[in-house]
């Protein structure tokens, strides 16, 4: 039934803010869309971005998010990239279970203390 996820969102005191975080560290695009929305994109996919409240259909809180993101670069690479960028490492790296089997992950939050880990599979 299902194929795969287009998008999912993350709720924020600051969407400017986090736009610039996930534009500097993780080298996401920017881009507007329905009216004003801001959203965050990466291959085929999507980070919307909501402010609480802003969607009442959900019980959102903000800096509850907890994603994961793949990566082709080495860890070692994630690990420097981050220490350039003044990101805090929350835990890692370290061996995980991803989707498709093992991962190498390394964990830090985002300005609203979403949980966002950086996988590399073997």
């Amino acid at each position: 039934m299902i194929t795969h996820i287009d998008h999912i969102v993350l709720t924020v005191r600051d969407i400017e803010r986090s736009v610039v975080f996930y534009q500097r560290v993780l080298k996401m695009e920017a881009v507007t869309f329905a009216g004003g929305r801001r959203a965050l994109t990466f291959g085929n996919q999507k980070i919307n971005l909501q402010t609480l409240g802003q969607e009442t259909r959900n019980f959102a809180g903000i800096g509850s998010g907890d994603l994961c993101l793949i990566t082709q670069m080495t860890t070692e690479d994630v690990l420097a990239h981050l220490a350039a960028e003044n990101v805090e490492i929350v835990e890692g790296p370290v061996e995980k279970s991803g989707a498709q089997g093992p991962i190498t992950s390394v964990y830090f939050n985002d300005p609203d203390g979403n949980l966002v880990e950086v996988s590399r599979y073997a």
